[in-house]
């Protein structure tokens, strides 16, 4: 059952999130310099880049060193995840990013077994390169799709998809549930046979300075920076202060509370509690040292966490 905001009182909710004086973490490993490095040396046998990215977070964290790659070739942004994202207002964010310059825009879920969103992408693309030059590559029939974006928004589950779509073959490229599983720009890989198209994966590829400590958020809380660079406490935290934001209280109900609550150790506490993830540990006391049973919060943080990323808690847009 969804819980609406209107359900309860929201009023004691905090109405901004305290960073602490945090500051962004900076997370570009040489694989990511060197991907980089590479993604722009392939870009003269590609006709189309395919930037793919988080449908929770259709304007944030989308990395701006894309751009100069971007500009000299068709551009087609795949937002994957569609599946966790609340698009109620699908065409206002398509509205959003039109007015910034993007045009082509797919939703796609790209995990499941046959996504009708996948089935639009080589036709889409197709129609992108005939409208515009390719060069020296005008008589080649034969078509090449670069694929880019931050990590773990679903580049090689894309390429799976492809390949379960068009050629009825498993997958060729890893997936992880978590950035860094691409470490480098592969050869190509075919995802389609008429016409025959290929693509190249690409490592994740995250700013060196990430636009502000919000945005780093929200990566975080998706998934795309390594959990242990920002604090899984925080990043529950923050998921908590979002949820009650959006009047998303669905962990309420998942977690047997009683009401929204905006103290993240309650919550957590009540986690532990339902899950049963605690730990002995050894307490002074008045009669010497004796063991207690307490919450395993970080545990409790772990799973909170991957309830969101897993749309245990609903369908969400961050932005």
């Amino acid at each position: 059952m969804k819980l609406y905001r209107s359900l309860y009182n929201v009023t004691k909710f905090r109405g901004a999130f305290d960073f602490g004086g945090r500051e962004v973490a900076h997370w570009f490993p040489g694989h990511m310099a060197k991907g980089l490095k590479q993604m722009r040396a392939s870009l003269k046998r590609v006709d189309c880049v395919v930037e793919i990215h988080d449908a929770r977070i259709p304007f944030s964290g989308r990395n701006p060193m894309f751009q100069e790659t971007l500009d000299v070739k068709p551009h087609l942004l795949v937002l994957n995840k569609m599946d966790l994202a609340d698009l109620t207002n699908k065409q206002r964010i398509l509205n959003k990013l039109n007015s910034n310059g993007v045009k082509n825009v797919l939703f796609t879920d790209c995990l499941k077994q046959r996504d009708n969103s996948v089935t639009k992408l080589v036709p889409t693309v197709l129609e992108m390169i005939t409208k515009s030059p390719r060069f020296n590559r005008e008589e080649n029939h034969n078509y090449c799709l670069m694929i880019i974006g931050v990590p773990n928004v679903g580049k090689s589950s894309l390429i799976n998809s492809l390949r379960r779509t068009h050629l009825k073959k498993g997958r060729a490229s890893r997936v992880g549930g978590e950035p860094g599983i691409t470490r480098a720009v592969l050869t190509k890989i075919q995802v389609c046979e008429r016409p025959i198209m290929h693509l190249l994966d690409t490592p994740g590829v995250l700013p060196p300075k990430i636009e502000s400590v919000e945005t780093g958020m929200k990566l975080a809380l998706c998934g795309t920076i390594l959990d242990h660079l920002v604090g899984e406490d925080v990043i529950a935290d923050y998921l908590l202060y979002s949820l009650n934001r959006l009047g998303n209280f669905s962990y309420v109900e998942k977690y047997n509370l009683e009401e929204p609550s905006d103290d993240i150790q309650n919550v957590l506490k009540r986690i532990a509690v339902k899950l049963r993830k605690v730990q002995r540990v050894k307490a002074l006391t008045g009669v010497g040292n004796v063991t207690v049973t307490v919450p395993n919060y970080p545990a409790a943080a772990y799973d909170f966490i991957r309830a969101f990323r897993k749309g245990e808690l609903g369908q969400v847009i961050l932005d």
